[in-house]
C-alpha cells in the first residue's frame, strides 16, 4: 500500500513539473554561455567602406587571438555619438576604441593637423608608403599616449574630393561656397585661398546640413558620397587630389592598461596585422567607387589641367604659411614631407 502511495505521489510531482514547464514555455532553462571578460566598444562615423571593413577584420582577428576573452562590438555610422564625442569617450574609457580621419584629433595634439596640408602627397601609393613608413607610423601612433589614446593602426582612405549642390566644374566655382571641413587651420587656409569658407562639422551632421542649406557642399572621400547615398543632394564629385584622407585607430589607454599583459599586447599587435590587410582591401574597393557613383546617377569630374596647375601653385605654400609660427607643428610637417619624398 505504501508503494502505491509513493508511486501516486511521484506521478503527482512529475505532473506538476510538467505543468510548470508548460507555463514557462515548455523547454527547460539552459544556462547562458559565459560572456567575454573584456568588452571593446569600437566606433566609427562611417559605414560600408574601408574603416568599417577594418573593424570587421579586427573583430574577427582579435576575438580569435584572445580565445574569446575580448569581445569587439562594432558601432558604425556615429552610433556612439558625433566624432568629437567618440574621441572624448575613448579618452575617458566610456568607449574603448575609435577610428577616424587623423585631423579630427587636432584637439588632442595639433601635430595631427599637418596631414590635412594640401599638396603633401603625390598620390595614394605615395600616401600609403609614407604613413606606413615604420618611423613615421610609430610617431603617429604614439603622439597621443599622454592624452589617454594609444594608436593601433593607420589607413589611407583616398583623396579628399569636393561635392556641392551647385557643381564645382572650374576653379572659379569654389568662390562664395560654404564647404564642410574636418576643422583644421590648414583646411581653413586652403578654403580661403580658393575663395570658399570652411565650415567645421562632424560627418553625422553633413547630410542634414546639406539638405537644410547650412552648407553648400562637403570635402569627403568618394566612398562617403556613395555609402551615405548623397545622390539626391550632390550630383557631381570633383576630384583634384590636392589632399589625402588618412585614418587612425585609437584605443583607450585607461582600458588598455587594465588588461592582462598578454591581451594588452594582442590588442596592439592585431591592429598592425589587420592594417596591411585592410589597406589592400581599400585599394581594391576604391577602384570601383567611381562606377558605383555613376550607377547611382552621379558624375566624377576633374578640373581642367590649367585649373589644376593654378590650384597647385596656389595651395603648395599653405603648409608652411600656417605652421611657420608653431615650431612643433612645422617640424612635424617637414618630417612628413621628408618621408613622402623618400618614397
Amino acid at each position: 500500500m505504501a508503494k502505491i502511495r509513493n508511486r501516486v505521489a511521484w506521478r503527482t510531482m512529475l505532473g506538476a513539473a510538467a505543468v510548470m514547464l508548460a507555463l514557462a514555455g515548455t523547454q527547460p532553462i539552459v544556462p547562458a554561455a559565459h560572456a567575454a571578460p573584456y568588452v571593446m566598444k569600437f566606433g566609427i562615423a562611417t559605414i560600408n567602406e574601408s574603416q568599417h571593413e577594418f573593424l570587421k577584420m579586427y573583430k574577427t582577428a582579435l576575438e580569435k587571438a584572445s580565445g574569446g576573452r575580448i569581445e569587439v562590438q562594432i558601432f558604425p555610422n556615429s552610433e556612439l555619438g558625433a566624432i568629437p564625442r567618440e574621441i572624448e569617450g575613448v579618452q575617458f574609457n566610456s568607449i574603448q576604441a575609435f577610428m577616424g580621419p587623423v585631423d579630427f584629433f587636432v584637439g588632442i595634439d595639433l601635430r595631427y593637423g599637418v596631414f590635412s596640408a594640401p599638396m603633401l602627397f603625390r598620390d595614394d601609393a605615395n600616401t600609403i608608403a609614407t604613413i606606413h613608413d615604420p618611423a613615421l607610423e610609430k610617431k603617429m601612433l604614439n603622439i597621443a599616449e599622454g592624452k589617454g589614446l594609444v594608436g593601433i593602426a593607420t589607413l589611407d582612405v583616398g583623396a579628399s574630393n569636393y561635392g556641392a549642390k551647385d557643381a564645382i566644374l572650374r576653379l572659379s566655382d569654389f568662390k562664395g561656397k560654404k564647404l564642410r571641413i574636418n576643422g583644421t587651420a590648414l583646411e581653413r587656409a586652403k578654403m580661403s585661398l580658393l575663395g570658399a569658407t570652411g565650415v567645421a562639422m562632424p560627418l553625422s551632421e553633413v547630410v542634414p546640413a546639406l539638405d537644410q542649406g547650412v552648407i553648400d557642399g562637403t570635402i569627403s572621400a568618394t566612398s562617403i558620397f556613395v555609402s551615405f547615398k548623397m545622390i539626391n543632394l550632390v550630383k557631381v564629385v570633383t576630384v583634384t587630389n590636392d589632399t589625402m584622407i588618412i585614418s587612425i585607430a585609437m584605443v583607450s589607454k585607461r582600458w588598455l592598461d587594465g588588461l592582462p599583459p598578454d591581451l594588452r599586447q594582442m590588442v596592439i599587435d592585431t591592429g598592425r596585422t589587420v592594417q596591411s590587410k585592410a589597406q589592400r582591401w581599400e585599394v581594391q574597393f576604391a577602384a570601383n567607387l567611381d562606377k558605383k557613383w555613376a550607377a547611382m546617377g552621379g558624375e566624377i569630374h576633374k578640373l581642367p589641367p590649367e585649373d589644376l596647375a593654378k590650384m597647385k601653385t596656389l595651395l603648395t605654400p599653405v603648409g608652411d604659411e600656417v605652421t611657420k609660427s608653431q615650431p612643433a607643428l612645422h617640424a612635424m610637417l617637414q618630417e612628413v614631407r621628408a618621408v613622402a619624398a623618400k618614397h
